[in-house]
């Protein structure tokens, strides 16, 4: 059962299209994969519906509950970009719902199968983890990190706000357990330390400032954390 949730204004925002290209990919992948929230969406869009057309039932041109990004006029002109990574006309056009790491393979929600062509490389990072970034234009940038099981990252807070889903996986910090489909949100009031445990987890997140550390010889890293968290 998802726990976490986005909160009711980025949902609100997520309708009307006015969140950032990153958190709009991120809110309508947790919304591909969040019964209570497709229910949200769709009061929403019956709200927004009302107020716009005078009527409570969705225009079908306006509705998001099916395939929101696919009439998302905003998504529309994200996924109309060339990704700044190579790929061809056929990877472009595919839908691949699948993501492949180290012979482990993940389930895409719908949203990111959407854009998979737009996935580049993995680099290892520190210890048991690693990066890919997922380019969706301008210079909004979403992130996947895997951690293998028994992973921590180093105590840190955020000079800005970030944005992590759970796609796959279970991961900790100080305050909670977190799932697939959870989404969270945290900004630079929050120190946390994530880690694995018994599982592995892939995470999407989305930040807009580098990570902070703040305890111990990983402050250390704190010149280079743009490089790998960001």
């Amino acid at each position: 059962m998802i726990k976490f949730h986005p909160n009711e204004e980025h949902l609100f925002h997520y309708v009307t299209g006015d969140l950032s290209p990153a958190l709009l990919m991120m809110v309508g992948t947790h919304v591909d994969m969040c019964p209570r929230c497709q229910e949200q969406v769709r009061d929403i869009e019956a709200m927004v519906a009302t107020k716009l057309f005078g009527q409570t039932q969705v225009p079908q041109d306006f509705s998001a509950a099916n395939d929101s990004f696919d009439n998302d006029a905003m998504l529309q002109q994200i996924m109309a970009q060339t990704p700044t990574h190579k790929a061809s006309d056929s990877a472009h056009n595919a839908l691949v719902d699948e993501l492949v790491l180290e012979g482990k393979r993940f389930k895409l929600p719908a949203t990111l199968a959407r854009s998979h062509h737009r996935i580049g490389e993995w680099h290892k990072l520190i210890g048991h983890m690693w990066r890919a970034p997922v380019q969706i234009g301008g210079d909004d940038v979403l992130t996947f990190i895997y951690m293998d099981k028994g992973t921590k990252v180093p105590e840190h807070t955020h000079k800005g706000r970030e944005a992590t889903l759970v796609v796959n996986g279970v991961f900790n910090d100080e305050t909670a357990e977190y799932r697939d489909g959870d989404f969270v949100f945290l900004d630079g009031s929050v120190k946390h330390t994530p880690e694995t445990r018994d599982e592995d987890c892939l995470t999407l997140a989305a930040l807009d400032a580098p990570m902070h550390f703040t305890s111990g010889l990983s402050r250390l890293l704190n010149p280079f954390s743009s490089l790998f968290f960001k």
